[in-house]
């Protein structure tokens, strides 16, 4: 598109991007999308995809602007994803946007299944729509990181999250642990439960804290997505008394145990909720097992809780794709201390586990730090 103002066009497509936002936590195992329809230097249509087998956003646009009594022929769509070119639970919306008249279409990013990648803009092209892509292309790609890995990998995104002291425990060493983070960083890890498919934390973090693991605003659960609940369990040793066995949300709840839990725990266990019968490694749940079998199901984003030992065996084991760290303004001290990573370690300084594009804000007194996971050694 030659005669395309990229000033312009960053500045309508960070108003999509903001409208693709609201999708969060709704949309999977869709991508969170947004669309703009300009024409004449006026907005005349918004919209972005709601949650799954609802309307892309850019058929929400289109349907905008035909409330408004608006002519769509000969307008700009700006979208932050290639637009589908196949049949799915919805139709094609390039078919949609060829028919409704647009003109011009700006794209953030290109759709990252190799599938389909590319064939959207040749459609739209051999159409006669002009097109330009690659605006606000990183930004995209942030917004949907964890769909676009598992659209490719067909394994879930995973972010190792954690809440420590300065010196990185978690908890004292007879196991308090509430609370050692502000309120507003409690708040932010809540939002990041509502972005994630799944959560997953160890047998011994339900034994010693009976976390609920939902998604919860103010308290409140109602109208907010409530992720699944994996619980790495070897020998089941899960409490009958567990809120995650016994809430009103105990079907989003699996225990993952392997061949050293008994025939009766396995079946006590199943009358609650659902039970993974795993292999093994050194007598623990294999990880790469279970991360391909949740790809499998579906979930493309997932939340690791920990604790400690959990937390290093993602890591160390090289599954883990972004770190999220909350640091509180405190010293624990003390070696029998509880560690946010513990596991056996690193012997090697060539083999340090590095990050990349690091992020920092700020919440009162703490100090939140997001990362990539480096995946060169």
């Amino acid at each position: 598109m030659a005669s395309l103002d990229k000033s312009v066009a960053q500045r309508y497509m960070r108003m999509a991007l903001r409208l693709a936002s609201r999708g969060f936590g709704q949309t999977s195992p869709n991508p969170m999308v947004g669309a703009l329809l300009v024409k004449s230097g006026r907005i005349i249509g918004r919209g972005w995809h709601h949650r799954a087998g609802e309307p892309h956003a850019e058929i929400e646009a289109l349907a905008d602007a035909r409330r408004r009594g608006t002519d769509i022929r000969g307008a700009t769509l700006y979208v932050t994803l290639e637009p589908c070119c196949t049949h799915g639970r919805t139709p094609p919306c390039t078919d949609a946007i060829i028919d409704a008249g647009v003109r011009n279409v700006v794209i953030g990013g290109i759709d990252p299944n190799p599938a389909h990648s590319g064939k959207g803009l040749k459609l739209l092209k051999r159409a006669g729509v002009r097109v330009a892509s690659g605006i606000l292309e990183s930004e995209a790609a942030r917004l949907n990181e964890a769909f676009n890995h598992w659209i490719v990998e067909r394994t879930p995104f995973v972010t190792v999250k954690a809440a420590m002291t300065l010196d990185g425990k978690v908890a004292t060493s007879s196991g308090e642990s509430k609370w050692i983070t502000g309120q507003k960083s409690r708040a932010w890890a809540m939002h990041l439960r509502q972005a994630s498919d799944a959560v997953l934390v160890g047998v011994n973090t339900v034994i010693a804290d009976d976390p609920a693991l939902t998604a919860r605003l103010n308290g409140l659960v109602r109208g907010v997505k409530v992720p699944r609940r994996i619980i790495l369990d070897s020998a089941g040793r899960t409490p009958g008394t567990a809120k995650v066995l016994l809430d009103r949300f105990a079907a989003k709840t699996t225990v993952v145990v392997t061949r050293k839990a008994t025939r009766s725990r396995v079946h006590a266990l199943r009358r609650c909720v659902n039970v993974l019968v795993a292999p093994d490694v050194d007598g623990r749940v294999n990880l790469r097992w279970l991360i391909k079998r949740l790809g499998q199901q579906g979930v493309t984003s997932l939340l690791v809780e920990g604790g400690g030992e959990v937390n290093s065996s993602f890591l160390l084991g090289g599954l883990a794709h972004r770190v999220a760290f909350f640091y509180a303004p405190k010293v624990l001290c003390g070696r029998d201390a509880i560690k946010a990573v513990a596991g056996e370690g690193i012997s090697r300084r060539d083999a340090i586990i590095k990050l990349q594009q690091v992020e920092y804000r700020w919440f009162d007194g703490d100090l939140f730090m997001t990362a990539c996971v480096s995946t060169q050694t």
